[in-house]
C-alpha cells in the first residue's frame, strides 16, 4: 500500500463496529497486477488460500459459503491482504460510475445507511476530502488498469443507496478502450 494510503483507506474503528459490513456479497475487480500482487502477498504471509480468484466477466476475490470476501477474517474483522487490497476497497465508500453520452467519469458516495464509515467522512471534511483524493486515484488507475471487458461488465453493476458527489473527464485511454458510446 502507498505511504499516503496507509491508515486512510477505511476507518478502523468504524469499520470493525460495523455490523453492515461491505466484505458481503462484494466482489470488487481486480486488474491483473492486482491478482499478481495479492498472490505474492499471500505466499509471502503463508497465507493458505486455494483458489481465491474468481471469473464473471471480470476477475474478482471469491465468495466464501457465507458469501463474505475470501479474505476477509471472520475472527479479526479485517482484511487479510489489506497492505494489497483491490482499489475499490481502498476507495470504498467513494464508488464510480463512467456517462457514455458525457465521457464522464461520475463519483458517488454510498449512503450513512449502507456504510458507517461514509457517515463519518460525511461529518469530517477535511479528512472526506483527504480519503476522496485517494478515492479518485485508486479508481482511476483500476479503470485504466482493466481489459474492455472487464470494465463494461462492472459498468453494468447497479449500485444503488449513492449519490453522485461530482465528476471528472473520462482519460482519452479508457474512452477508447471502451469505443465511445458503445459501453
Amino acid at each position: 500500500m502507498s505511504p499516503e494510503a496507509l491508515g486512510k483507506t477505511c476507518s478502523l474503528n468504524v469499520c470493525r463496529e460495523c455490523k453492515i459490513c461491505c466484505c458481503q456479497d462484494a466482489k470488487p475487480p481486480l486488474t491483473r497486477a492486482r491478482v499478481k500482487a495479492i498472490k505474492t502477498y499471500l505466499r509471502k504471509n503463508e497465507l493458505h488460500i486455494t483458489n481465491p480468484f474468481d471469473h464473471a466477466g471480470y476477475s474478482f476475490p471469491v465468495l466464501d459459503d457465507l458469501g463474505f470476501c475470501i479474505f476477509y477474517g471472520n475472527t479479526t474483522k479485517r482484511c487479510q491482504v489489506h497492505a494489497v487490497k483491490p482499489e475499490t476497497c481502498r476507495a470504498g465508500p467513494f464508488t464510480f460510475d463512467i456517462d457514455s453520452r458525457t465521457g464522464k467519469i461520475e463519483w458517488f458516495l454510498k449512503q450513512t445507511a449502507i456504510c458507517a464509515f461514509a457517515g463519518e467522512l460525511r461529518e469530517n471534511r477535511e479528512q472526506l476530502e483527504e480519503h476522496f483524493k485517494i478515492a479518485k486515484k485508486q479508481i482511476m488507475k483500476l479503470i485504466c488498469h482493466l481489459d474492455a471487458e472487464s470494465l463494461r461488465t462492472i459498468l453494468r453493476i447497479e449500485e444503488p443507496h449513492t449519490f453522485k458527489i461530482g465528476e471528472a473527464t473520462l482519460p482519452d485511454e479508457v474512452a477508447q478502450k471502451l469505443g465511445g458510446n458503445s459501453y
